[in-house]
């Protein structure tokens, strides 16, 4: 990268200031600066932080860009890009997420995502870090589980079950062993066992304090603790009421795991954000809402409070509006609670510029100058 430094001027001459263009240059940071960082700052109170700027509606969140395509093997592929902006003490930042995925990839040893995170300079819009995005994905998500863990989950419990053994399952599992200590098992499941298999020597290897049993059926690994992660790439419901404890809670991180029947019985059902959902009928929940089966927050006010109106449930908010005291935190009892978070593109800035921060400190990730000497 090239430094343009002004020439000293003469003393009691004029001097005529001459403009240069700043380098236009970028911070890289691939996955392992990212981990590096990541490992130094608390990704949960970073996504909280974020989840309250949102409720209190010190965010921006613009409609993401989706391109679906078919690959040679015939397998389904996506790009999503996803812009947003957050508020906050330090100002505002501003990014995207591009996060590209194909279900053959798994197969042939790849995670099936995969993509890039960007922040923008708030002065010239130009972007100013480059970082990889699955980690970072997957980590925001696992914070986004846990805080709605700690506020929503069952009061105690030593179990966790994760359907789906890739790479969510994995960051799960990190977050789980770092911010509930009390958990000493995990009941697992995969449509391919030897997935589930490679996870169970993957925390062996990781010396994370759970045993991991295998489960042949999810209806089986569901009913196996009170905690129920779904983390896999389904389009089709396959989880019934029948196959959860009454006292369970929900964190439906993936797509269509769950059948809509859960909805229609919950306790109470919480989100990330409801124009999402109502905007999105590719997922179960935004179906249902879109067929009037579940029913936005404030749609109970008539009836006192009630959970249903007209047979339909009813969103109790979002887990911004329970962290902000705007909407009171409901813990599974007899039934069952429902966290169903669809993935906001500002948790993903927030937790970058966080990231960055971090690595700007450290000295870490490699400098891009991105012109070059073609000035």
């Amino acid at each position: 990268m090239t430094s343009h430094v002004p020439a000293r001027p003469t003393p009691g001459t004029a001097t005529a200031r001459t403009v240069t263009t700043p380098p236009e240059g970028l911070l890289f940071l691939d996955r392992a600066a990212v981990r590096a960082c990541a490992g130094s700052i608390d990704p949960v109170e970073a996504v909280e932080s974020v989840l309250r700027a949102h409720a209190a509606g010190r965010t921006e969140l613009p409609a993401e860009g989706y391109l679906p395509w078919t690959n040679s093997q015939g397998a389904y592929c996506r790009s999503i890009a996803m812009l947003g902006a957050v508020g906050g003490p330090d100002g505002t930042a501003y990014g995207m997420k591009l996060i590209n995925a194909a279900t053959s990839n798994p197969a042939q040893g790849r995670d099936r995502a995969g993509g890039c995170g960007f922040l923008f300079d708030p002065e010239t819009a130009r972007p100013v870090v480059l970082a990889e995005a699955a980690y970072l994905s997957a980590l925001r998500t696992a914070a986004y589980t846990m805080s709605s863990l700690r506020h929503l989950g069952p009061g105690a419990f030593e179990e966790v079950t994760l359907i789906g053994c890739g790479a969510q399952a994995r960051t799960h599992a990190e977050l789980l062993a770092r911010y509930f200590p009390a958990v000493r098992a995990l009941h697992v499941h995969d449509l391919l066992p030897e997935r589930t298999a490679a996870f169970a020597d993957w925390v062996r290897e990781r010396g994370l304090p759970f045993t991991v049993t295998a489960h042949e059926r999810p209806e089986r690994a569901a009913a196996a603790s009170p905690v129920v992660i779904t983390v896999t790439v389904s389009d089709s419901g396959y989880l019934g009421a029948a196959a959860l404890r009454p006292g369970s809670f929900v964190a439906h991180v993936s797509l269509d795991d769950l059948l809509p029947e859960v909805f229609d019985r919950a306790e109470a059902v919480y989100v990330d954000d409801v124009t999402l959902v109502r905007e999105n009928p590719r997922r179960v929940l935004g179906r249902l809402m879109a067929e009037g089966r579940v029913l936005p927050p404030g749609a109970d006010e008539r009836t006192g409070g009630a959970e249903r109106t007209g047979g339909a449930t009813v969103v109790r908010g979002t887990l911004g509006d329970v962290l902000t005291g705007v909407v009171p935190a409901r813990r599974p009892e007899r039934g069952v609670v429902v966290s169903n978070p669809f993935g906001m593109a500002v948790l993903d800035v927030g937790l970058l510029a966080r990231v960055f921060a971090r690595a700007t400190a450290d000295g870490l990730g490699t400098r891009i100058d991105l012109i070059g000497e073609d000035r």
